[in-house]
Parts: C-alpha cells; sequence; structure tokens
C-alpha cells in the first residue's frame, strides 16, 4: 500500500471490481429513461408494430399452406405444429438443410415443446418474406 504495509490482491481487486462495477453504468440509465420519454415512447410503439406485423406474415403465409401455428397476435414468436409427424429436430434439419431458415427446437424448451417449433419475428421485413417463401415453396400441398 501507500504506507508500505502489504495486502492480498485478491482483496485489492475485489473491492475495485465492486466499486468499479456497482449499479448500473451511466449510459444504460440514460439509455433506460429515454425509453420513457415522448419521442422513446413512439419508437417503442413503432418497434413492436413492425415486428408483430412480421409475426403477423409468418402466422398468415404458414396457415395458407395449412400448417397449424399458435400465437404471433400479442408476442413477436409464432409458434407452429409441425408438419407431417417431423420431430422438433427433423423440422429444423429440414428447414435449415431445404429452406437455409433456422428457428429454435419447441424440444428445448422441455417435453412438451416436442412436435413444436418457435419462429422469431424479430428480423427485417426482407428477410421475414424470403423465409417465408422458402418455407411455402417447400411446404405446400
Amino acid at each position: 500500500t501507500q504506507l508500505g504495509s502489504e495486502v492480498e490482491v485478491h482483496k485489492l481487486w475485489n473491492r475495485r471490481q465492486s466499486t468499479k462495477f456497482n449499479g448500473v453504468s451511466y449510459i444504460v440509465q440514460r439509455g433506460a429513461e429515454a425509453v420513457y420519454s415522448e419521442a422513446g415512447q413512439a419508437q417503442i410503439k413503432t418497434l413492436i408494430e413492425f415486428y408483430l406485423e412480421n409475426a403477423r406474415i409468418v402466422r398468415e403465409q404458414l396457415e395458407a399452406i395449412g400448417i397449424s401455428v399458435y400465437g404471433g397476435v400479442n408476442a413477436p414468436y409464432v409458434w407452429v405444429k409441425t408438419p407431417n409427424g417431423l420431430s422438433s429436430w427433423d423440422f429444423f434439419d429440414k428447414l435449415l438443410q431445404t429452406c437455409n431458415v433456422v428457428g429454435t427446437p419447441g424440444s428445448g424448451f422441455g417435453a412438451a415443446g416436442e412436435g413444436y417449433f418457435r419462429i422469431s419475428a424479430f428480423n427485417s421485413r426482407e428477410n421475414v418474406n424470403t423465409a417465408m417463401q422458402r418455407i411455402t415453396d417447400t411446404f405446400k400441398s
């Protein structure tokens, strides 16, 4: 130390880290504050509408080819009942290999998720339209 006494480095390092990372950083605080401003609320509303529109596109495109879907109305995720009795992972593989599209196998959410697949609407409109075109071309009757 400054006075010449010995101290454990671990204790000093722990003190430094605890002090340095105590609390939320300034930029994160300002970002959180901005969310509650009028402009922030308008931007959030626009983003929510955009992603829910993506979810609507996914839902309607899949329903149009006879695939059962759930959700995507008040949340940006669409749950798909895997077609033709495919397992969650077999459907994942089919989408990846045939359509170059990825999502989340339902079995990743536990045993009750088997036979389902989650598609996220968090993407650009162009990517959503491309993915839906590839999927509908592959699975339409």
